[in-house]
């Protein structure tokens, strides 16, 4: 994976801490047009929350990913991924579909669309069985305005961002309705260098490893869509829809200072020093196509939604990591070790859903579907090791003289077919009752195949049956309660199950795991809600078999030419530090969060604010002590640990003019210490400001993000019972200063065409 990927696959678990702010798959928005609001309403219905924007300050001039960052109940903590409070990712909608695109073109068109054509903002905490969501992800659905008027329009945005390097997107959105013919495009595109500064450091009292320096990630990305709608007859569309993402990424790499105290051939401690420079070339490519035919049975809103669709999906990458070693000045000496690594990943799959929505008279409501997904994953892998003696001799790993490298290749080849089916009742018994419940059944039938013996053939049969329910009750037009239960499964990702190694150093590696298998998540929500502005939001999930990335670190002892330990002087083998971040299922964890909010206008709406504040408990409870690749023993590795932390958030929109032409946005988030897979997370906090100007059809803004310099990341761990310790501080450099223009073109009143979820939606999901 890219140097970017590598590091984040490091921290992933960590910083997924899921209650509170917002790493990467989100969702998507269409154009959107100006608007001016008379009111805001933020209310419970039945299973969701909905905000309603249409002429809120919030919106005007804005963009929809920052409108969806100000949503009550939704955060970032990045600016490029976004998070519902107490759920681990916010999976966005449009009219009900999720959009095709996959993560990263989704986050550019997000910030590339100007928000004054959404009409509300409905987030869904727990999803119903109908909506095919992993783990314990939230659903951010955005509802449209609905013109009219036959005619074009669009517009384009571009921008550009000061962190430690300069950076610039733009974009263009067109929409074009004729008659039956609805046709809408984007495309984007963005240029950056994502620097990062690191200190890794692993050991115990008697050797230790440090690893000190930047990873700096060049990027190109191009992308964009197009969705052509076509209304074959009064009750009737027709619907093809192609989304395409190109990133390239070369010359990404990092430089390491490491320092290594251990014991040496003396019997004594000694203090050693090397360089580690990794250099990586990438490219991916992300292409779709979903056909979708859509049924109107009849006047009450029934419904037959039929989809097909195909992904292609690949990426090729390669790498060159060397170790040198060095003196204290960091002065370069010769190469001890140099890793040379191909990792291409291809993805094709073939995706189908059928779903039909029954509509009764009596505000009664069935829906029955189902889904078939298949997918070939094809890894191969192949690496080559030198190691070097003193003399700068090749040799293997254990000194002994060699002509050529070590040779590790690794082809393997993943097949997955998912069947699922769901059925849903709802009923609104009343004005004030309504309820809901449904179940979802999904099988799930995969193989893992490899010319390595220890892969050679895998295979992971299991069902799942997954039941859903919910109760809302209004007991007057003030006071509403609600509780909802959902069960939910997490695959790993693709790239999770491919058994190769990504190195930092050569003695600090990540490892995937092509064992791991399927987590099970159960959730419990209440809620109350107070004038629909004040809300009271307690949530408990459990997850079962959790998939994180657990550090694993020992003393290896270091084996001469004859495969023998090394000994000292006095007869004691001598070790090296290693240390491994393995991809595998972690025990249980719990998680209870209590979040009271607001969303309200004051001052004649001159201020707009929400705010949450709440506690969220976690609950570790986690074990491993082997290396499910290689069956290595280490120390216990243990996380049984439970720990208490405040979080809040506010964001703030001043309007400045009678007009409604300056906007003032302060913002901010606060995530106290909380304990995670990795170790003890130090609070997080960010202060960010914005002012806006809108002129006519133009708008111009300029945002500041992390004021403070406070959102750097810190996670210790030195609470193993075997001494071994872990230490992580990353610097992302998110403090940035960001300016950008828009402008607004065509037939204000252009109707927005259907827009379609595809069928291999949760693939893509699945793909980084």
């Amino acid at each position: 994976m890219k140097t970017k990927i590598l590091m984040a696959a490091i921290f992933f678990s960590g910083l997924i801490y899921a209650q509170e702010t917002p790493k990467k798959d989100t969702a998507t928005t269409k154009n959107i047009e100006a608007v001016s609001l008379t009111k805001q309403v933020f209310k419970k219905q039945s299973d969701r929350f909905v905000y309603d924007v249409a002429a809120s300050p919030v919106a005007k001039g804005n963009t929809a990913f920052n409108l969806l960052k100000q949503t009550p109940l939704v955060s970032s903590t990045d600016d490029k991924t976004l998070k519902i409070i107490g759920k681990n990712n916010a999976v966005i909608f449009i009219n009900g579909r999720k959009t095709n695109m996959d993560a990263e073109s989704l986050t550019q068109f997000l910030k590339n669309t100007p928000a004054e054509n959404i009409q509300k903002i409905e987030v869904i905490t727990l999803p119903g069985s109908e909506y095919q969501v992993e783990s314990s992800d939230g659903i951010i659905n955005i509802v449209l305005k609905k013109k009219m008027t036959d005619g074009l329009n669009g517009n384009m945005r571009m921008g550009n961002a000061q962190s430690y390097y300069n950076s610039s997107y733009a974009g263009v959105s067109l929409n074009y309705r004729k008659d039956k013919l609805g046709i809408s495009s984007n495309i984007n595109t963005s240029q950056n260098i994502q620097e990062q500064y690191y200190i890794l450091r692993n050991g115990n009292d008697k050797s230790s490893n440090q690893s000190e320096g930047r990873v700096s990630d060049p990027n190109k990305n191009l992308g964009g869509y197009l969705n052509i709608d076509y209304q074959l007859n009064d009750n009737s569309n027709l619907a093809l829809t192609y989304n395409s993402w190109a990133n390239r990424s070369y010359g990404s790499g990092s430089n390491l200072f490491n320092t290594i105290i251990a014991p040496n051939e003396k019997g004594n401690t000694e203090t050693r020093y090397s360089l580690t420079k990794n250099v990586e070339n990438s490219r991916s490519y992300n292409n779709s196509l979903n056909l979708n035919y859509e049924w109107k049975t009849d006047t009450l809103g029934s419904k037959l939604n039929l989809n097909a669709a195909y992904l292609s999906y690949k990426r090729f990458q390669n790498a060159d990591n060397r170790t040198y070693t060095t003196d204290l000045t960091r002065q370069v000496f010769n190469p001890s070790t140099i890793i040379m690594q191909s990792t291409p990943q291809i993805i094709n799959n073939f995706s189908s859903t059928v779903d039909y929505i029954k509509k009764f008279k009596n505000d009664f409501t069935v829906a029955i579907g189902g889904n078939f997904n298949k997918t070939k994953t094809d890894n191969d892998t192949k690496n080559d090791t030198f190691y070097y003696d003193k003399d700068g001799n090749l040799v293997d790993q254990y000194g002994k003289p060699i002509s050529s490298p070590i040779s590790t290749p690794n082809h393997f080849i993943y097949d997955e077919n998912i069947y699922g089916f769901y059925v849903t009742l709802e009923k609104k018994f009343s004005d004030k009752f309504s309820g809901k419940i449904g179940s979802r059944y999904e099988l799930t039938s995969s193989v893992g195949k490899s010319d390595n013996s220890d892969f050679s053939n895998i295979e992971r049969d299991y069902n799942n049956w997954l039941p859903y329910a919910s109760l809302n009750y209004a007991i007057n037009d003030k006071n509403n309660i609600s509780y909802a239960f959902s069960s939910r499964m997490r695959r790993p990702s693709f790239w999770e199950l491919n058994p190769v190694k990504n190195y930092l150093t050569n003695v600090n590696y990540t490892q995937n795991n092509p064992f791991v298998k399927a987590s099970s998540v159960y959730t419990n929500e209440f809620t109350y809600m107070f004038k629909s502005s004040y809300f009271l939001i307690i949530n408990h999930s459990l997850t079962k078999n959790a998939i994180t990335q657990v550090p694993l670190q020992r003393d290896k002892v270091r084996l001469d030419a004859n495969n023998q330990p090394v000994l000292d002087v006095h007869g004691n083998q001598i070790t090296d530090r290693e240390l491994r971040y393995i991809r595998t299922n972690f025990g249980d964890k719990q998680e209870m969060s209590a979040m009271i909010g607001m969303q309200k206008s004051f001052f004649k709406q001159y201020l707009t604010t929400n705010f949450n504040i709440g506690l969220q408990r976690n609950i570790n409870n986690g074990f491993l002590n082997t290396d499910p690749i290689t069956g290595d023993i280490f120390p216990d590795y243990v996380n049984k640990i439970k720990s208490n932390s405040l979080l809040i958030q506010t964001n703030n929109t001043v309007r400045l003019d009678k007009k409604k032409t300056w906007f003032l946005g302060v913002n901010y988030w606060y995530v106290d210490n909380q304990q995670i897979e990795l170790g003890q997370l130090k609070s997080l906090m960010s202060l960010d400001a914005n002012i806006k100007k809108v002129w006519n059809d133009w708008t111009f803004a300029l945002e500041i993000y992390d004021l403070l310099e406070t959102n750097k990341v810190v996670i210790n761990d030195n609470s193993q019972a075997s001494g071994n310790y872990n230490y992580i501080n990353q610097n992302q450099y998110n403090q940035s200063v960001n300016f950008s223009i828009t402008y607004n073109f065509g037939n204000k009143k252009v109707q927005k065409i259907r827009d379609i979820s595809s069928a291999d939606k949760d693939i893509k999901n699945r793909t980084r």
